[in-house]
Formats: C-alpha cells, sequence, structure tokens
C-alpha cells in the first residue's frame, strides 16, 4: 500500500511535530515514556524527516520530544483520573489528529471518539482501524453538529492537545460555552502557552521544520483571570513540563529540567481543566 503523503507548508503538516516528538521520546527516554504507535506511523508517512533526525541528538530537540511526551502524558494523567470516577464515560478527542490517546486511557468500558477534519479522519480509518467502543467523526470542532452525535450522559472528558494555539481567543471562548452548555457535569482539558512561548513555537518550531504559512493565535499568561469566561465553569491550571512529573528519568539531563522549569514559569506553558 502507497504511504501517506503529508503536504509541505499545511497545518496537516504540523502533525509531524508531535508525532516525531513522541517517537524521539519513547526512544532516548523509554523509562518516562512509551509510544509504539508514534514509530509505525511515521513509518507510514511519505514526508522527508531527513531534516529532523539530523537534528534529534542536539539538546533543544531533545527538549522538543520531551514537551511532545509531557503534553501526552499529562493529558492521559487526566483522562485516566477523571475515568476512576466516571468509568463508562465518553474520551472525545478534540482535533485528534494522528494521536492515540483515547485509546491509550482504555479502560475497558469507556468510549472513544476522535474527531478531525476529512483528511485526518481519511488517514485515520486507512492506517488506525478503530477498536471496540472507538469511533472517528468528520467535523471542525468550531462547528456544533457533532455535539449531538456523542452522549455524554455517563460522563464526558474530552480534550485538545496542540490545537487551541491556531484557535482565535474568540473561537476557543465560544467553543468552551458551547461544551459547558451541552455537556453539564463534563470536563474539557487543553494545553497553552504564554505570548511569548507562543512567538517562540511559531518563529522557531514551525519555521525550524520549513513550515511557513500556519500562524498561532490564542495564548494565555494567567489562567485563572483570562479564562474565566463563566460563573459556572472551574478552572484549573498545571505546569505543562513538570506540574505532573518530575522528569526524573534515566537520560534526561538537569538542563533539560531546567528549561522545563523556565518553560512552565516563564513561557507560562500550562495544562488546562476546565469543570462544567
Amino acid at each position: 500500500m502507497n504511504k501517506i503523503h503529508i503536504e509541505k507548508n499545511s497545518v496537516q503538516e504540523t502533525l509531524i511535530v508531535p508525532l516525531f516528538g513522541r517517537k524521539m521520546c519513547a526512544e532516548k527516554f523509554p523509562e518516562l515514556y512509551t509510544d509504539t504507535s508514534a514509530k509505525a506511523f511515521c513509518e507510514k508517512l511519505d514526508y522527508d524527516f531527513s531534516e529532523l533526525e539530523k537534528k534529534q541528538d542536539t539538546f533543544f530537540y531533545e527538549f522538543g520530544a520531551l514537551e511532545a511526551a509531557m503534553r501526552q502524558l499529562d493529558m492521559m494523567w487526566e483522562i485516566k483520573n477523571y475515568l476512576k470516577k466516571h468509568p463508562n464515560a465518553t474520551v472525545v478527542n478534540l482535533g485528534c489528529g494522528l494521536d492515540q490517546t483515547g485509546l491509550a486511557c482504555d479502560n475497558g468500558t469507556c468510549h472513544i471518539v476522535n474527531i478531525d477534519f476529512p483528511d485526518i479522519i481519511k488517514i485515520r480509518n486507512l492506517w488506525m482501524p478503530v477498536h471496540e467502543r472507538e469511533e472517528n467523526i468528520v467535523a471542525d470542532i468550531r462547528n456544533d453538529s457533532w455535539m449531538d452525535q456523542i452522549d455524554g450522559s455517563r460522563g464526558i472528558i474530552l480534550f485538545a492537545s496542540g490545537v487551541f494555539h491556531y484557535f482565535k481567543t474568540e473561537e476557543v471562548k465560544a467553543l468552551v460555552l458551547r461544551l459547558s452548555q451541552h455537556y453539564p457535569n463534563g470536563c474539557l482539558i487543553f494545553d497553552t502557552v504564554g505570548k511569548t512561548g507562543l512567538r517562540l513555537m511559531m518563529s522557531k518550531i514551525l519555521k525550524n521544520m520549513g513550515i511557513q504559512d500556519v500562524k498561532g493565535y490564542f495564548c494565555v499568561s494567567d489562567p485563572l483571570k483570562e479564562l474565566n469566561w463563566s460563573d459556572t465553569i472551574n478552572v484549573s491550571s498545571k505546569g505543562y513540563m513538570l506540574g505532573y512529573y518530575d522528569m526524573k528519568s534515566p537520560g534526561i539531563h538537569p538542563s533539560h529540567r531546567l528549561l522545563a522549569r523556565l518553560g512552565d514559569r516563564m513561557m507560562k506553558m500550562s495544562i488546562i481543566k476546565m469543570e462544567f
């Protein structure tokens, strides 16, 4: 079967950043992080990884790999914690890309939903056959239509990993308010960075990959203040890099942890939890 082609300078190409990062992290820091699917999926893509591979042993690319892995570990921590109280809940991956976080959190009774644009779901359907209690939905998550297809009556936790950076603030706010109304007692998890962090992400990380026409908009420096959008939504946050795990694993240099601390404090890298 032919490999899947990824267009250059597209939002689709931004999926390569966390995917390759997870692959790198699983190879370099297996005691901290495991992800067999990332390596397998990279091998199925028609994409030139040579430039990334040349840099993968450098300090900053190693840190980039840790960023992608820590974000997924954080999301998984919150999902698994929610499922302890709501074992039959629905786990919804908003803008799922090539990510299998939902499946990695499967407790044997939850329902898993992956949502993304047609081209992404086409790739998933081709190379990631859905498992029992899992389904893929084609939709723009900013459009409400998909909400009517998902039952949240037994609990629901929605998460967006590396997605909201590309939305405008008013779009994120509108989506959050609609979710809170549609899924009372539900929970939403997503990652954010501050203005400096977003500027660094757009100017350095993406451009280092040759991605030039993708813009970032949504950033948050003070989550409790800036995301106070409704009296019915409880907002909390933790550091993206060190808020859940101490990163004291073999192979992780003290300088990695120092940069992680700076990322959480100065770049305002955060995991946001909103309880409806």
